[in-house]
């Protein structure tokens, strides 16, 4: 019998995602405050909203297969044999604390196999049902890629568990080849990584399988394909399959720099390479942070306009007089008449992430205390990260209803796009409110962590489902406590902020609205626009403008 696991939840959105830069961020346990491994993603999808998905564990029958869909565009690839049991997974971590993420970066156009069966996000929905090691889950994803076809564009996936992390990347072999060239490698204890659409992995060893994991083929067929000659020296993946060009340093590398630069700001690293200059040297593929990281650091860098450095998204022009860091697309332009090509900074943060997560994954505790999923829905910089863990029996409902053309006030997504929609008008402002409940939210739920889960633990011993089901009842409740607080910050913000003045409203009859202007900057932009005619003053003669066709005209004439 065939059971149509059509993944609703996170498929359409992170198909989609490949259209949209994503950025991971992975942290060792050595790297970490409390030795938690960690990785973090966004699903930049722009236009797309969908319920968080939960998959139960289940067992299944000898004759059970899957039918797959393109989370992209929802087309049948075919289906596969099906595994005699699944594990649950939320979101994307499983009942193991195993958890996965991406970026696309695409590659070589000609390697894309339009006739396999597994797409990218299949692979990682099918690794967290079937793996419980991130080890186990590259040899899943490899596995299935090499029996049914791999579909995708070039990927950087990260796979973690409670004890170390992975990047792989992986690229198609063209049509009508069965497979994919690949390379994974862990992550040294007591460092981080990060990738953002631009494949990371360059050199690589050849015989260090505890840490080292690649496809037999992974040169020889760059070889065949004449990407690659011994003679060029030492094989790098990301230079043979996904050869660096201006617009993938400029909109990738850039992310990958910020978090790099945050995290280790003694290692000075320069901005030369993002910027695309010529021969400028490529970032490692991991570093050594300053201090360890704790999860709240992990937030706070995945909330980045590239803040005070010469390329802040919140100053110049483009930024408008409030300081709006959010850059409209298209992300890449040209001017009638001008054959240069622009494009904007790609900041980490950016308004059309869909939902974003940072894993934490601990191994000193029952894997049903220690996954926890500290999920969050709209712009990073906006949003909050509330923690689920990965054992709960049900997700929240917020989480689980609307859709891109469904507006629900009961909506996570909405009420959070409300609040940063809002916010975008008179960001400089509006964003010190917003970050008031934020931190007054995260602080609570990072505080009571600590006691939460000792309380966890010791109905734990008492009994396992006893510890799962508070878990459950905590998660919901303070997914709910959230929507509540925002849709209160929501209403306060567009009373506060209304008709371009800044209103008191503590002040139940007072009428004292402040109008708060353009700003000194702005004010001598308009002045050198239209000298003079801004001017408060007795004109000596009348007015001279110019009409389209270039004619001076006065006045009103």
């Amino acid at each position: 019998m065939i059971k149509k696991l059509f993944l609703f939840g996170i498929i359409i959105i992170f198909g989609t995602a490949s259209l949209y830069p994503c950025t991971n961020i992975l942290v060792t346990k050595g790297a970490s405050v409390d030795g938690s491994v960690m990785i973090s993603y966004n699903a930049d999808a722009g236009g797309f909203m969908e319920p968080l998905y939960f998959s139960p564990a289940r067992d299944w029958g000898p004759n059970d297969s899957i039918e797959i869909y393109d989370w992209d565009t929802h087309k049948y690839l075919g289906k596969i044999k099906q595994v005699p049991h699944t594990y649950q997974v939320v979101g994307l971590i499983n009942e193991y604390q195993v958890s996965i993420g991406e970026t696309t970066f695409g590659g070589r156009e000609e390697l894309r196999d339009t006739t396999g069966i597994i797409d990218y996000g299949s692979l990682m929905q099918l690794a967290l049902q079937r793996a419980k090691t991130a080890r186990e889950a590259i040899k899943v994803m490899t596995s299935l890629v090499a029996e049914y076809g791999y579909y995708s564009e070039g990927e950087s996936f990260s796979i973690a568990d409670p004890n170390e992390v992975w990047i792989m990347e992986m690229i198609g072999k063209g049509p009508g080849r069965k497979g994919a060239v690949w390379v994974a490698l862990r992550i040294p204890d007591g460092y981080i990584s990060a990738h953002a659409n631009h494949s990371r992995i360059r050199e690589f060893p050849l015989n260090d399988p505890e840490n080292c994991m690649y496809a037999p083929d992974v040169i020889s067929f760059a070889i065949e394909k004449g990407y690659y000659k011994p003679s060029d020296g030492p094989f790098s993946f990301s230079d043979v399959y996904d050869p660096p060009t201006p617009g993938s340093l400029l909109y990738c590398e850039g992310r990958v720099w910020s978090i790099f630069r945050r995290a280790a700001p003694s290692q000075n690293f320069p901005e030369d390479y993002w910027r695309a200059v010529k021969g400028a040297k490529p970032y490692p593929l991991w570093i050594k942070p300053d201090k360890k990281l704790s999860v709240r650091d992990v937030i706070n860098l995945m909330r980045d306009h590239f803040d005070g450095t010469p390329y802040d998204l919140k100053k110049g022009l483009a930024a408008g007089p409030f300081g709006c860091p959010v850059r409209w697309k298209p992300l890449v332009w040209k001017i009638e008449g001008d054959t240069n090509e622009y494009a904007w900074e790609r900041p980490i943060s950016t308004q059309q992430t869909a939902f974003a997560f940072v894993s934490q994954l601990r191994a000193w505790l029952p894997r049903q205390i220690g996954g926890i999923h500290w999920y969050g829905v709209d712009d990073n910089y906006t949003n909050v990260y509330i923690p689920i863990y990965c054992s709960i029996k049900e997700p929240p409902e917020c989480f689980r209803v609307g859709s891109i053309s469904n507006f629900t006030l009961e909506s996570a997504f909405w009420i959070f796009n409300l609040v940063a929609n809002w916010a975008y008008t008179k960001y400089s402002y509006m964003y010190e409110d917003i970050r008031k409940v934020q931190k007054e939210l995260e602080d609570k739920f990072f505080d009571f962590q600590p006691a939460i889960e000792k309380v966890a633990l010791e109905l734990y011993k008492t009994k396992p489902e006893l510890a799962v089901d508070f878990l459950t009842d905590y998660s919901i409740s303070q997914s709910n406590l959230v929507m509540r607080k925002w849709r209160q910050l929501w209403e306060y913000l567009v009373m506060k902020y209304n008709d371009g003045y800044v209103n008191d409203v503590t002040k139940d009859h007072g009428r004292k609205p402040k109008g708060v202007g353009y700003g000194n900057e702005f004010f001598k932009m308009f002045i050198k626009e239209r000298p003079g005619y801004y001017d408060v003053k007795w004109r000596e003669k009348p007015e001279t403008f110019y009409n389209k066709e270039g004619k001076a005209t006065e006045g009103s004439k």
